[in-house]
C-alpha cells in the first residue's frame, strides 16, 4: 500500500524527493527479476528522473549479483554463498548471465544515469559469465561515454579468455579508450581527455609488471592517447621504466621505440633526474633528457634576467610583454642553477666522448676486417717542386710538404731523365 502511495506521488510531482526514494528502497522487497523489470518499467512511465532509476538499479542489483557491490564485504558474502550453494557451477553461471543481460536491458539510455564504476563491475561480470556480444558491446559503449569518471581499481578487469596470456584484459581497455577518443566533442572535453590520459598511464604502470604483456600491446595503449592530452609525461615514464624493469630482455631497438613515446620536455625535474641516471634507457634518450633540462634552466635564467635590467616588470607588462615570474631568483639560487647547468654540460660532454670512443672502436674493427689492400685506387705521386708534393688517390688529392716519397720505379725514371745510367738492382732477401 505504501508503494502504491509513492507511485501516486511520483505521478503528481514527477520529481520525487530523496526521502521518497529511501522509503521506496525500504518498502520494496523484490525477489523476482521479472517483477523487478516490470516495476522499473512502471517507474519509467511515470516520468521519473534517470538518475533515480539508475540508483534503484544499482541498489537492487547487488541483491542478485554481489559482484556488483562496491563493498568488499558484500563481495565476500557473495562468493561464500556461491561455494555453499547446492546448485552446480554451470547453473549458477547461467543465472548470473541472465541477471546481467536483464540489467543491461533496463538501464536508462541517458549518459550519466548510472555510475561508471558500476558499469565496469557489470562489464567484468559479463566477461566472466560470457554474455552475448551485443550486451557486452552496449556496456562498452556506455562506459566509453564516461570513461573519465572511472577509477583504476574498477578498470583493472581480469582476462577471462584462455587465448590471452596476460592477467589483465588490455585489449578491452584499448577498445574503451578508442571508443572514448572517437566520441563527439560534445561528449569529450579537454579536462576529460586529461583524466583519461592519467588513468591510462596508471593502468599501464600496473599492467607492465606482467611478464607476458607484449610490447606491441603496451605501445598500442600508450600511443592511443594524443600527445596534447598529457600535461606531464611522468606517469608514462614510470610505466615504461616499470616495463623495462619487468622485461630485462627487451632489445635495444625496442627500447628506443618505447622511449620515443616520451616527450623529454614534459618531464618534471624529479623524473628527469631519475632518467639521467637510469641505465635501462638508451644513451640517446638520456642525452635528450639532459638537453631538455638544460634548455629549461637556460630559459628560466633568461626569463628572470630579462626583468632584472633597467626596465621594470610593470613597464614590460604595460608595453604588451610577457608576464614576469612569480618572484625573482636570489643570487644563491642563481649560483645553484649555474652549477647545475655546468654539471649537466659535463655529463653531456662525457656521454658524447663515450659515444665517440665507441664509434672509433667500431671503425677500427671494420678496418681490420677489410684488410690492408682495400683501397679503391692507388695513384703515383705527382711532383710539383722539391718542397710541396701532392698525389691523388681514390678519395681526393693529399698534399705532403718537405719530403718526397720515392719508389724504385720513380727513382730510375728520374735518373734516366738526368742522363745518368741507372744502377742495376740486386736481389736481396732483406
Amino acid at each position: 500500500m505504501k508503494k502504491q502511495t509513492l507511485q501516486d506521488s511520483m505521478t503528481f510531482s514527477g520529481r520525487p524527493t530523496q526521502f521518497e526514494a529511501e522509503c521506496w528502497f525500504d518498502d520494496a522487497c523484490i525477489l523476482d527479476m521479472d517483477y523487478f523489470v516490470k516495476t522499473v518499467a512502471d517507474i519509467k512511465s511515470k516520468g521519473v528522473r534517470p538518475e533515480l532509476i539508475g540508483s534503484i538499479i544499482t541498489h537492487y542489483s547487488s541483491k542478485w549479483l554481489p559482484d556488483l557491490s562496491a563493498s568488499d564485504d558484500e563481495l565476500g558474502k557473495g562468493l561464500t554463498a556461491i561455494e555453499e550453494s547446492p546448485e552446480s557451477v554451470t547453473a549458477s553461471w547461467m543465472k548470473k548471465r541472465f541477471f546481467v543481460e536483464t540489467l543491461v536491458g533496463v538501464l536508462p539510455p541517458e549518459k550519466d544515469s548510472v555510475p561508471c564504476n558500476f558499469l565496469l563491475r557489470l562489464l567484468r561480470t559479463a566477461c566472466m559469465v560470457n554474455v552475448e556480444p551485443t550486451y557486452r558491446a552496449e556496456l562498452e559503449k556506455r562506459i566509453s561515454w564516461q570513461l573519465d569518471q572511472a577509477s583504476l581499481k574498477e578498470l583493472m578487469i581480469p582476462s577471462f579468455s584462455h587465448t590471452c596470456g596476460t592477467l589483465l584484459d588490455v585489449e578491452l581497455v584499448l577498445r574503451l579508450v578508442n571508443r572514448f577518443l572517437n566520441l563527439d566533442e560534445t561528449f569529450r572535453s579537454g579536462a576529460a581527455m586529461m583524466k583519461v590520459a592519467k588513468l591510462v598511464d596508471s593502468y599501464l604502470a600496473e599492467a607492465a609488471v606482467d611478464s607476458n604483456l607484449e610490447l606491441s600491446e603496451f605501445i598500442a595503449l600508450a600511443g592511443a592517447i594524443p600527445a596534447h592530452a598529457r600535461s606531464t609525461d611522468d606517469g608514462l615514464y614510470r610505466a615504461i621504466d616499470t616495463y623495462l624493469k619487468a622485461h630485462p630482455g627487451v632489445s635495444k631497438p625496442d627500447r628506443k621505440s618505447l622511449c620515443r613515446l616520451i616527450d623529454s620536455r614534459k618531464l618534471s625535474p624529479e623524473a628527469s633526474f631519475h632518467a639521467a641516471s637510469n641505465d635501462r634507457l638508451p644513451v640517446r634518450a638520456v642525452i635528450q633528457v639532459l638537453f631538455s633540462e638544460q634548455a629549461k634552466i637556460n630559459k628560466q635564467i633568461d626569463w628572470s634576467g630579462s626583468f632584472s635590467g633597467m626596465r621594470s616588470p610593470s613597464t614590460g607588462i604595460a608595453g604588451g610583454g610577457l608576464e614576469p615570474p612569480a618572484r625573482c631568483l636570489s643570487k644563491r639560487e642563481m649560483n645553484a642553477q649555474q652549477l647545475e647547468i655546468k654539471k649537466l654540460k659535463e655529463d653531456v660532454l662525457r656521454l658524447q666522448s663515450q659515444c665517440m670512443n665507441m664509434q672509433g672502436q667500431i671503425e677500427r674493427l671494420l678496418e681490420k676486417k677489410r684488410g690492408i689492400f682495400s683501397w679503391k685506387k692507388i695513384g703515383l705521386p705527382s711532383f710539383k717542386n722539391n718542397n710541396t708534393n701532392k698525389f691523388v688517390d681514390g678519395e681526393g688529392e693529399v698534399e705532403f710538404s718537405g719530403f718526397v716519397r720515392r719508389t724504385p720505379a720513380v727513382d730510375m725514371k728520374n735518373r734516366v731523365v738526368k742522363g745518368k745510367t741507372p744502377l742495376r738492382w740486386r736481389k736481396s732477401l732483406s
